[in-house]
């Protein structure tokens, strides 16, 4: 106990809250971090000393963009400043969508998720939540899976909308196992930058069942399952699991059905549409589509 009445471990508790939040800030600063911040967390004559407003960030990482001479190398770049820099980069996507568009989602997406085993650890720090990947042993206890989220988050912010996918039916490529998380990721950034949606309440989840794919089963950097996807009920019986821990966690989120077989997307769809907030894009979505043109 200190001479102030406050317990001594409750002090450094609060205290490394206090730094971890402005750790926080700074990540989302960058080069514009005030001088202030900088001398809080002990940066003085670590990082170059020119204080930058966010224009100029965002001129330097366009620049960076444009410099790339293929597509999967921007996707590769953009994820990068996604992990490192949320805030640069979707002002980056905002500002410059009709470009940027077909990069983080089709039809770059498609070649990124192809190769995805093999450029996911240079894209993302490995203790950096991007989202959830489920496997079916993950399924037995996702209430931890869940709990290990929720710890992940500083500021404890709690998903609004979910874009969900086994990976067994990605764009027109077939069955990609783990390798689709590309796709809930980019179609959440689409969502932020044209609809306004918070990033931080945004949950891409990838449902990691295993893969029928003897190209990814046999490859020896595939980062899923290494295993054939499971029978039906086994597949139902995961998935209700799933989706009942998530609505109990989140009982506001809105669930989006993504890139499922054609059977089990109509069979999802019918389980939970009168259970949860819930449609199947594939399904539902393209439809409106139509109808709207």
């Amino acid at each position: 106990m200190s001479m102030f009445g406050v317990d001594d471990s409750r002090r450094e508790s609060i205290e490394g809250s206090r730094r971890n939040s402005m750790e926080l800030v700074g990540a989302k600063a960058g080069t514009a971090m005030p001088a202030e911040m900088r001398q809080a967390l002990n940066l003085k004559g670590l990082v170059p000393a020119s204080i930058e407003n966010f224009p100029k960030q965002e001129l330097r990482a366009y620049e960076q963009l444009m410099s790339k001479s293929t597509n999967l190398e921007k996707y590769e770049f953009l994820a990068i400043l996604r992990s490192t820099h949320v805030n640069l980069f979707f002002r980056l996507v905002i500002r410059h969508f009709k470009e940027i568009a077909p990069i983080i989602y089709t039809p770059t997406v498609g070649e990124a998720c192809l190769n995805y085993s093999h450029i996911y650890p240079f894209l993302y720090p490995f203790r950096t939540s991007i989202g959830l990947f489920i496997t079916l042993e993950d399924a037995n206890d996702i209430d931890t899976v869940i709990s290990n989220y929720c710890s992940s988050s500083i500021d404890m912010v709690h998903p609004e909308i979910a874009v969900i996918t086994d990976g067994s039916r990605i764009l027109g490529l077939g069955d990609l196992g783990v390798n689709g998380m590309g796709i809930p990721i980019g179609k959440l950034q689409l969502y932020v930058a044209a609809a306004g949606l918070n990033p931080r309440r945004t949950l891409p989840i990838v449902l990691d069942f295993g893969t029928n794919s003897k190209r990814y089963l046999n490859d020896p950097l595939y980062l899923g399952t290494r295993e054939e996807r499971p029978d039906d009920k086994t597949f139902y019986e995961a998935t209700e699991t799933v989706l009942t821990a998530l609505h109990r966690a989140f009982p506001e989120l809105l669930v989006q059905f993504e890139d499922f077989s054609t059977d089990h997307a109509f069979g999802l769809l019918d389980q939970w549409r009168n259970k949860i907030l819930c449609f199947n894009d594939d399904i539902q979505g393209t439809g409106c589509v139509i109808l709207g043109g």
